[in-house]
């Protein structure tokens, strides 16, 4: 299989804030063992921040942006540093790939990210992926390391996700009560909102609503999600070999779509603009048969986009309904609108609904 692993902050770090070098090194371990099971594997990687944190003492005032830009800067390098030797003591070479989200954002950035990844796992390396900090702003950063992973599982075509996190999974309450339960089971459909809690962690970014919220969209796209707890022994081995004694919380995956749907499918955050779609339109497109969009349902065009740019689709009361890849310039669609016997504005191939 191929499996990406998302190392989240309270995995690796201690409760003083600082990198808990033991425990990446027993997730090295496992790592390695999957390797040698013949699985390929990507990480996800936090952690460059609390690197970074115990190494540079910060000697003018600084808001949070520039922080982060600081301590993921001189972080990075070391925590890079220390999977590279931790990793060598099994002959396994680790390649860096730092990202940001507006990379993902077209299709041939998108391509050219899947292909430097295939070309090391192809070669034997493991790619360590992070968001790139040093550049990242507040508005365009990824929401945490959970979405960057749900992006990375989708672009490559996972064969699962596993989010390590410090708790066993989704509880059907508060996970420090005693009388909660694990969840074991998730059904893409499921409603989870009377279960989880608003919150972040205490040195990330997300909480587990941006966790739930990617695993049920991932499930929905074919990949199988597991949440467990990263703090557990032997976590990644136990859920390959025996799931059934190890607790986590598993999605349950649909039928797979194919890859220009799941990069649409998680394209929201990358429309460049929109158009307004009579309710005659909505309906075909929305039906239970697969329709495309046709120009003679636009009634408006919202914003500037070119050909083969991520658009969103709204009805009359300004609802997105669905995003897909226009077949045209919005310049375009401002002239043809309304007219019949024209190519698809978005052919249903690409165009997914909301």
């Amino acid at each position: 299989m191929r499996i990406i692993v998302k190392i989240g902050s309270n995995v690796l770090t201690r409760e003083d804030g600082k990198l808990d070098t033991t425990r990446i090194s027993a997730l090295v371990d496992q790592t390695a063992k999957l390797r040698k099971a013949g699985h390929e594997v990507i990480l996800v990687s936090s952690g460059a921040v609390a690197c970074g944190r115990s190494i540079v003492r910060k000697h003018a005032k600084l808001d949070a942006v520039e922080q982060r830009q600081l301590f993921s800067a001189v972080g990075q390098v070391r925590l890079m540093n220390l999977y590279y030797s931790l990793f060598q003591d099994y002959g396994i070479t680790v390649g860096q790939v730092l990202t940001m989200k507006e990379s993902f954002s077209t299709r041939k950035e998108y391509l050219n990210q899947r292909s430097c990844m295939e070309v090391m796992l192809s070669n034997g390396v493991v790619p360590i992926v992070n968001e790139n900090d040093t550049v990242s702003i507040t508005e365009l950063m990824f929401t945490d390391n959970d979405e960057l992973s749900g992006l990375v599982a989708s672009m490559m075509d996972a064969s699962m996700l596993v989010i390590l996190s410090n708790v066993d999974g989704i509880y059907d309450g508060n996970p420090s009560s005693a009388k909660s339960q694990l969840i074991k089971e998730i059904d893409v459909n499921m409603d989870l909102s009377g279960y989880i809690q608003a919150g972040k962690s205490s040195f990330g970014r997300g909480g587990m609503t941006t966790k739930s919220g990617i695993a049920q969209k991932l499930a929905s796209e074919g990949i199988k999600v597991i949440i467990a707890n990263g703090k557990r022994e032997n976590i990644l081995v136990d859920l390959l070999q025996k799931p059934q004694d190890t607790p986590h919380t598993e999605f349950v995956p649909a039928a797979s779509v194919s890859s220009v749907k799941k990069w649409i499918a998680h394209s929201e955050g990358f429309a460049k603009g929109s158009v307004v779609i009579n309710d005659n339109a909505v309906r075909a497109i929305t039906g239970k048969v697969a329709a495309s969009l046709l120009l003679v349902g636009v009634t408006a065009v919202e914003g500037e986009f070119e050909e083969g740019d991520i658009i969103a689709v709204k009805d009359s009361a300004g609802k997105v309904v669905a995003f897909g890849k226009s077949a045209y310039s919005s310049a375009e669609v401002k002239s043809s609108a309304g007219q019949h016997e024209l190519r698809p504005l978005i052919h249903y191939d690409y165009m997914c609904l909301s």
